[in-house]
């Protein structure tokens, strides 16, 4: 009996263990695993982070494929993994915020919609490369160096879930007429919309899509409308705290 109690009472302490809180102040990089070590040093030192001290993570090709396969073409994902990340975690209630270098694709806001998207909260986000890359692969090095630090694990559906919002508003800003700005601010939104509305059907997160659309000033094609409706019914069913989410992009205009 005494040997079983021990067994169950180590078992508990394992998991709280393994998965403590982060700190304030806790750094996690994540490096491209096909950088040279020239450009690693050199990315390391842009970051101001002493590799001897900081959690490093590597993150490969194959899975920024595993991520990105669904919504992009392989040719645009590319062979080489080369976008870098620092994620610095914050105080509770700080929300989000973004700055990239060498970036060319996807915006600082993208990301942090993205990020909300999966769950990932109170970070200082910063995104590099050695040289201009479209940055649509480094979701997957930021989502991973956010599990590093905190100890969460999140949802492979709800990974998924935000590289395809990633895509999909990207996609949407290269479209005449729309930019980067407005894409960003559609979905934004939308966003808002759902938090509001609570939408039961696909007919009801269309009505939300078209009225967002219309107030923002971005002309959809029908196919448009169907990709949106699509992704956010996904994002209803993984039963997203949509107040939450807000609360991590609103920081941001508070700051």
């Amino acid at each position: 009996m005494l040997i079983f109690a021990l067994i169950v009472g180590l078992g508990c302490l394992g998991p709280m263990r393994a998965f403590a809180d982060a700190t304030p102040g806790d750094v996690v990089v994540t490096l491209g695993a096909d950088l040279t070590s020239s450009q690693k040093d050199a990315i390391l030192k842009e970051m101001d982070v002493d590799q001897s001290t900081t959690q490093i993570v590597y993150v490969t090709n194959s899975e920024e494929h595993k991520y990105l396969d669904n919504y992009l073409p392989s040719a645009q994902i590319g062979t080489r993994a080369i976008s870098s990340s620092k994620i610095t975690m914050g105080e509770k209630g700080s929300g989000l915020s973004v700055s990239t270098n060498n970036i060319t694709y996807v915006t600082n806001d993208m990301y942090m919609n993205a990020l909300a998207t999966a769950g990932v909260k109170d970070a200082q986000i910063y995104v590099t490369a050695p040289f201009p890359v479209s940055g649509t692969a480094a979701l997957t090095g930021l989502i991973k160096a956010y599990e590093k630090s905190t100890g969460d694990v999140i949802p492979e559906k709800q990974k998924q879930v935000a590289n395809q919002e990633m895509v999909t508003t990207a996609n949407l800003a290269k479209q005449d007429g729309v930019g980067k700005q407005k894409a960003t601010e559609l979905i934004t939104t939308i966003k808002e919309k759902m938090a509001k509305e609570h939408p039961t059907s696909d007919q009801d997160i269309e009505k939300i899509v078209r009225d967002s659309a219309d107030q923002t000033g971005v002309k959809l094609s029908d196919a448009d409308i169907q990709k949106l409706v699509d992704l956010f019914d996904k994002m209803k069913n993984l039963h997203i705290n949509w107040n939450e989410m807000g609360d991590q992009l609103q920081k941001k205009n508070k700051r």
